[in-house]
């Protein structure tokens, strides 16, 4: 008999893993996690059955959010993360020695503890001492920060469930009065393909295009998540994430990647002709 994984990712689309065994589940305050086995894509985590990483294609996910806006900021040093607690984008930031402290806020204690136990690809640096986790809303902790951080990365579940409030434009207004004068915020932004996704899509459009002064949106591909085109934003004070590029100094760097080069980071703003649409009638109406 097989035992396949499936994801519901709208009323008539479902993506299924087959998987040799089930080696996590349980309830916490905040939802269901579980952990799978499967032959294609590793070990893969849920929350409430919602896909959240594999094995095989975090990288993708995790290398997006962290090196580009890494490789716009001249002078990082202090980095809010919200949610990540399976410790992809601290894998990601340790490798960047200027940076002095990096909060990483988690609602959920159980998904960083089921994270270092079962996905330690993912949750391999948690223990750098760089690295302060709090868990806690991260809705509320953002509320008490105040030209403090030189990066916020919003690493998200999707907007709904302990998710919802970190799409919100009072939200994204708490991220810039917590940035320096010249911070940078990048987030998860959905994906833009099926249309429940893409309004989800707009919203935090609209509302990240009402707070920052530059707002932009990028891309990558990542297969496990729904239809496989996935979107990020990229919000800032003061840098634009094409003409601030600093290709030369983040190639002298030296960090090995497998999905994230300069030259994708350029390519990755170049959105399809239906996207750019999608985003450009939330713009006329801001």
């Amino acid at each position: 008999m097989e035992f396949w994984f499936s994801e519901r990712q709208t009323k008539d689309v479902k993506f299924s893993i087959r998987v040799d065994k089930q080696i996590y589940s349980k309830e916490s305050e905040f939802q269901r996690i579980d952990v799978f086995e499967s032959p294609e894509f590793g070990r893969f985590l849920t929350l409430d059955g919602y896909m959240m990483l594999t094995e095989k294609d975090e990288f993708i996910y995790h290398e997006m959010i962290t090196h580009i806006p890494m490789a716009v900021h001249p002078h990082v040093e202090k980095v809010l993360i919200i949610g990540a607690g399976d410790g992809g984008v601290i894998r990601e930031l340790v490798q960047y020695p200027e940076i002095r402290h990096m909060d990483l806020v988690e609602i959920d204690d159980m998904v960083v503890e089921v994270c270092r136990k079962y996905l330690p690809k993912t949750a391999c640096c948690l223990d750098d001492k760089r690295v302060h986790i709090h868990f806690e809303d991260g809705l509320k902790y953002i509320r008490r920060c105040k030209n403090e951080y030189d990066l916020i990365i919003v690493d998200s579940t999707d907007p709904f469930g302990p998710g919802e409030g970190l799409f919100t434009r009072e939200f994204y207004g708490n991220c810039y009065k917590a940035l320096k004068e010249d911070g940078i915020m990048v987030n998860q932004h959905e994906s833009p393909f099926y249309e429940e996704d893409a309004r989800a899509c707009q919203r935090a459009h609209r509302n990240i295009t009402e707070t920052f002064p530059i707002s932009r949106v990028y891309q990558a591909h990542i297969p496990t998540y729904p239809s496989g085109h996935w979107l990020f934003g990229f919000a800032s004070k003061k840098y634009h994430p094409l003409k601030n590029l600093r290709e030369k100094e983040w190639n002298d760097r030296g960090i090995q990647t497998r999905y994230y080069t300069t030259t994708l980071h350029k390519g990755a703003f170049y959105l399809p002709a239906y996207v750019e649409e999608l985003l450009k009638n939330v713009e006329k109406e801001c």
